[in-house]
């Protein structure tokens, strides 16, 4: 009796993994040829997920070619305004509808976080988890599926906020601030504590984006 076969995944999946983990960042070029050795899929449905990313504005085109896309200053601050208020919301929301387990799994993430500090790569990707938790535990589809459309756009950021001098251990007490009033069923809490992690965030992104300049200028 043969094994049943492992599922292929989706090509959009693989090129989206791919750039929200900056295997291509903004300004790279995309081919088809190459994505499809790369991901060992046919060329017909790397072509369909390349088109449905362009639809989502991940993927711009540069004359016949399609490239990552970037946010300039303006769609940054925008995208920031919006993630600040769903994320608001999702904490508020996860403050009265989220589990006893739901709970524990933010606690005991919070916890183990705490060693990745130093390792900014790691501790974004626990981040992303951790908010990602945040999300369910509001039990909101609608909340859930538009906040993962805004988490896709933050892709396009070639940088880590926590990638900045102490902004590990500042993101990690805003955190603990964060659980600590779900825990209590604080909803407004919550949701502030939520909202000025995320100004927070932006904050340090401009001033790293300023210092990226001043370096290109100098």
């Amino acid at each position: 009796m043969t094994a049943p076969k492992t599922p292929q995944r989706d090509a959009y999946d693989l090129i989206l993994e791919a750039i929200d983990t900056h295997v291509y960042k903004p300004g790279d070029r995309l081919v088809e040829s190459d994505l499809a050795e790369r991901f060992g899929v046919s060329r017909t449905p790397i072509r369909e997920a390349l088109q449905r990313l362009e639809t989502q504005s991940l993927l711009t085109r540069d004359g016949r070619s399609l490239i990552v896309a970037s946010l300039d200053h303006t769609q940054m601050a925008e995208l920031y305004v919006v993630r600040g208020e769903l994320e608001g919301l999702a904490a508020r929301l996860a403050a009265s509808h989220a589990t006893p387990e739901e709970k524990r799994v933010l606690r005991d993430m919070l916890d183990e976080d705490r060693a990745l500090i130093g390792d900014p790569s790691a501790l974004s990707r626990a981040n992303k988890r951790f908010h990602k938790q945040i999300h369910l535990a509001s039990h909101n589809r609608f909340l859930v599926q538009q906040l993962d459309l805004v988490h896709r756009s933050m892709a396009l950021l070639a940088t880590t906020s926590l990638a900045a001098e102490g902004r590990g251990q500042d993101a990690l007490a805003e955190h603990e601030a964060i659980v600590s009033a779900i825990e209590a069923g604080d909803g407004d809490g919550a949701a502030a504590a939520l909202r000025e992690h995320i100004s927070r965030a932006f904050v340090t992104r401009l001033k790293l984006d300023a210092t990226a300049v001043e370096g290109r200028d100098g």
